[in-house]
C-alpha cells in the first residue's frame, strides 16, 4: 500500500451496549467547558465551521484569479504549482495514482458534473487546502488522503465506488473540517489515524470536524478515530449503514452530537478490531429503527462556536444540501 498506510484489519468484535446515548459521559464533557451550540431548526449553513476555522483559518487559494481545467495535465500542473490558486474542475478528468496538492489551493468543481476518477488527491505536508464540489469515482487508493497537513476543508463532494478510503486523515494532520459530503456505494469511508502504534506523532493532533455529511448506505468508518481529541461529529445523516457508524479507539475523544441515525444497528461504539477503547460522548442524537450506541469516558471541550440543527431536522437538511451541485 502506498502513502505509508499501516492500517490494521478490522475484525468482528462483541458489541457492549451500555445504556442510552446521552448520560454521565455527556456531563463529563460539559464539565470540561465545551462550547455548546443550541439547536436551531433553521441553523444549517454552508459556511465553514469546525476545526478548519482554527489555527489561523482555511482560505485555500483565496482571491486568486480562477483557472478552469479540463484535462489531467492541466489539473496536476495547477494544483502542484507554487503560490495561491483557485482551480475550477470542469467535466470528467481521469488521473492515475495519488497526485499531490500543493499548499494554498482551492480545487472546486463546476456545476454538478465535475468528476475526478481513477486516482486521488494527496494532501501531504502542506497547509491551507480547500476541495469542494467534486465527484470522486473509482479511485484506486484513496480519493483524498491527508497526512502531515493542517487547515484543510473538504466540502460538498460526492464519493462512491472506490478501492480504499474515501477521505483518510492521518499522521499528525490537524485543523480539518469534512462537511456536506455525500458518501455512497462504498465500504471504508473516513479513517482518522492510520495505526494504533502512531501515538507519538498523533497525540495532540488529528482534530477534525465532520458535519452535515450524508453517509448513504456505506459500510464502516464514519469516522473510525484514533488519538484525536476532541473530534466533533455533528449534524450528519446516517442511513442504512452496513457495519457501524462511529468508532472511537486508542485514546481518542469523540463527541457525537445532533446526528440522525436511520436503519443503523450500531450507530457508535468504543474500540474496533484490535484497537482499544477510546472515549465517546453522545448527546441530542435522533434514532429511527437504530441501536442506542455505546458511550464512555470524557472528551475535551470544543473550542469553537458552531451552528447546529436539531437532530430531527438533519435528514431533510442534509439530503437536500449534501454532495455536488449545491453550492
Amino acid at each position: 500500500m502506498t502513502l505509508h498506510r499501516t492500517d490494521q484489519a478490522e475484525r468482528p468484535r462483541p458489541r457492549r451496549w451500555r445504556g442510552p446515548a446521552i448520560g454521565v459521559a455527556a456531563l463529563a464533557l460539559a464539565a470540561a467547558g465545551a462550547l455548546v451550540a443550541m439547536p436551531d431548526a433553521s441553523a444549517a449553513t454552508f459556511n465553514l465551521q469546525g476545526w478548519a476555522t482554527q489555527g489561523g483559518g482555511t482560505t485555500g487559494g483565496g482571491s486568486a484569479s480562477p483557472v478552469t481545467v479540463t484535462s489531467s495535465s492541466a489539473l496536476i500542473s495547477n494544483m502542484q504549482a507554487s503560490g495561491a490558486r483557485v482551480i475550477r474542475v470542469s467535466g470528467t478528468i481521469s488521473i492515475s495514482g495519488m497526485q499531490k496538492v500543493a499548499a494554498n489551493k482551492t480545487i472546486i468543481g463546476v456545476g454538478s458534473g465535475a468528476t475526478i476518477t481513477g486516482g486521488g488527491l494527496n494532501v501531504s505536508e502542506v497547509s491551507n487546502v480547500i476541495i469542494r464540489n467534486v465527484n470522486f469515482r473509482g479511485w484506486g487508493d484513496d480519493a483524498i488522503n491527508v497526512q502531515y497537513s493542517t487547515r484543510v476543508w473538504i466540502d460538498h463532494n460526492s464519493f462512491s465506488d472506490g478501492s480504499d478510503g474515501a477521505v483518510d486523515i492521518k499522521r499528525a494532520s490537524d485543523y480539518v473540517t469534512v462537511s456536506w459530503n455525500r458518501f455512497f456505494d462504498h465500504d471504508k469511508t473516513a479513517l482518522l489515524g492510520h495505526s494504533d502504534g502512531n501515538g507519538g506523532e498523533d497525540r495532540g493532533h488529528l482534530r477534525v470536524t465532520y458535519n452535515n455529511n450524508w453517509f448513504d448506505g456505506t459500510n464502516q468508518r464514519h469516522p473510525r478515530v484514533r488519538f484525536g481529541n476532541p473530534v466533533h461529529v455533528f449534524n450528519n445523516y446516517y442511513s442504512n449503514i452496513g457495519s457501524y457508524g462511529v468508532a472511537s479507539t486508542c485514546e481518542a475523544g469523540v463527541l457525537v452530537e445532533g446526528n440522525y441515525f436511520e436503519n443503523v444497528e450500531d450507530p457508535f461504539h468504543r474500540g474496533e478490531g484490535s484497537s482499544p477503547d477510546g472515549n465517546l460522548v453522545a448527546r441530542n442524537n435522533h434514532f429511527v429503527n437504530s441501536g442506542s450506541g455505546e458511550t464512555g469516558g470524557s472528551v475535551a471541550g470544543i473550542p469553537y462556536s458552531y451552528q447546529m440543527d436539531s437532530a430531527s431536522s438533519v435528514k431533510a437538511s442534509v439530503t437536500s444540501g449534501a454532495g455536488t451541485g449545491k453550492i
